[in-house]
């Protein structure tokens, strides 16, 4: 398998946000929300990406192909909530994502981050799969029915000793 890297976000990625943001069968994936985001939009949300000092956003790199992203984004009592796309889809299923969310534990090793976690979509079997293979726990189905795109997810935990 070639090997996939990491690499602190920049300014020139948001080309593929812009892509990948605006791909149906990806955003059915993750979010659900299927309203087209305008070029404003999404240079709004990648700036607020590119500028928080408490997040850490990666690029996932297959060679010099741009397959991805992945972060770790503060939340409370020290937890951090990992995301994670596979925004190439002839690259889905092939283990990539499981390498990029084991290389992502080692950052947070080294970034002093012992405690982390991400909510998925209950159907969403390759990524509860990817993440049971890194060490992730199943916790508890969470609901949110206010949100009718994602109205419950699966929310699996890490801690690293």
């Amino acid at each position: 398998m070639p090997k996939i890297s990491l690499r602190k976000l920049k300014t020139s990625d948001e080309k593929y946000f812009s892509q990948w943001w605006r791909n149906k069968e990806l955003l059915k994936l993750t979010s659900g929300v299927f309203k087209r985001l305008s070029d404003q939009e999404v240079k709004k949300y990648f700036l607020a990406m590119l500028g928080n000092k408490n997040d850490h956003h990666f690029i996932i790199a297959l060679n010099k192909k741009m397959i991805g992203h992945i972060s770790l984004a503060k939340r409370k009592n020290s937890w951090f909530e990992t995301q994670i796309i596979i925004g190439e889809k002839k690259y889905w299923g092939k283990g990539y994502g499981t390498k990029a969310i084991q290389s992502v534990i080692k950052k947070a090793t080294v970034l002093g981050i012992t405690k982390i976690y991400f909510e998925v979509r209950p159907d969403n079997a390759r990524a509860i799969r990817s993440y049971k293979k890194s060490g992730f726990k199943k916790l508890v189905i969470k609901k949110y029915p206010e949100n009718r795109n994602l109205p419950k997810t699966l929310k699996m935990v890490l801690e690293i000793k």
